[in-house]
């Protein structure tokens, strides 16, 4: 069977049209599936689930689509759900950011501010009972101390307390230490309480969120000391997945810049988000590195 030049070209413009089609058809599912994001366990008690829940609200709303959030058991679940593509944006500590974002790319695009800063520290407290006021102090015996981390990926509960633990000769590594007892809670506020419950000695925690336990009455701030305190940290980011579409992570962050529900900003013990990017998270990611961290 033979065919004119016309009907040839007729078939090959059908052909294309309906390529064209099945494109559109696929970005549109694609579109309708749940926008999904995880959240590092930074605490167990306190506001932050229904913060959450109410981003949630936010975000959907913003997108149009249904928008998932879940939180992880520990900060490596985060990483790793980023690594393999399950989830479309996760809120990261510093530490986690940078692995991640060298692991498979993923892109901060946007950060929690605190008193307007996108600033904390790392602290080393203890109970007020005890007779230390320096880790000159606490570690004049090392012995004799037993100490609580966060998660071993924390970056104030658990990177930088250590690089300050590892300077002064009681720490070697995460199973060794010249400490009586060295232990990892998973998140700030367990390290809190066991500090306030004379569990341990010391511990290590996000400055903002101690202020803020402290603040929703979880913990009992006269029960505590601050004998340490790190330089400055760029705050915790959000980041999306490599190659997010340019629109996409405008309506992101617009949406969250935008938001002034207190009850978000309480339960994440901030004062607002704005924008930021990959390069504001460089320090954290030096630190990370001589640490190895980051192989």
């Amino acid at each position: 069977m033979k065919f004119s030049k016309t009907a040839l070209l007729a078939l090959l413009s059908i052909i294309l049209a309906l390529t064209a089609l099945t494109g559109c058809a696929g970005s549109g599912a694609k579109a309708d599936e749940p926008f999904k994001i995880a959240v590092i366990p930074v605490q167990t008690e306190g506001q932050l689930g229904e913060a959450m829940k109410k981003l949630q609200t936010i975000l959907s709303d913003a997108l149009d689509r249904e928008v998932e959030i879940s939180d992880y058991p520990d900060y490596n679940g985060v990483v790793e759900a980023m690594n393999f593509g399950h989830v479309d944006m996760a809120f990261f500590g510093p530490l986690t950011y940078v692995v991640a974002h060298h692991k498979s790319g993923a892109e901060a695009i946007v950060v929690q501010l605190v008193k307007g800063k996108p600033l904390y520290y790392s602290y080393i407290i203890t109970h007020k009972d005890n007779p230390w006021n320096s880790l000159d102090e606490l570690f004049a015996d090392p012995g004799a101390v037993s100490f609580a981390f966060g998660d071993p990926s924390s970056t104030s509960g658990s990177l930088v307390p250590g690089v300050e633990l590892k300077a002064r000769g009681v720490l070697v590594s995460e199973t060794e230490s010249k400490l009586k007892e060295v232990r990892y809670t998973g998140s700030h506020d367990i390290t809190a309480i066991a500090v306030q419950n004379k569990d341990v000695d010391a511990g290590a925690i996000d400055s903002a969120i101690y202020d803020n336990l402290v603040e929703q009455g979880t913990i009992d701030g006269n029960q505590f000391k601050v004998i340490w305190q790190s330089e400055e940290l760029y705050q915790y980011p959000w980041a999306v997945k490599k190659g997010m579409d340019a629109e996409l992570i405008k309506k992101l962050q617009d949406t969250f810049v935008s938001i002034t529900d207190e009850s978000i900003l309480s339960g994440f013990g901030i004062s607002g988000f704005a924008p930021t990017s990959n390069e504001d998270y460089e320090s954290i990611r030096v630190v990370a590195e001589k640490e190895g961290r980051l192989e």
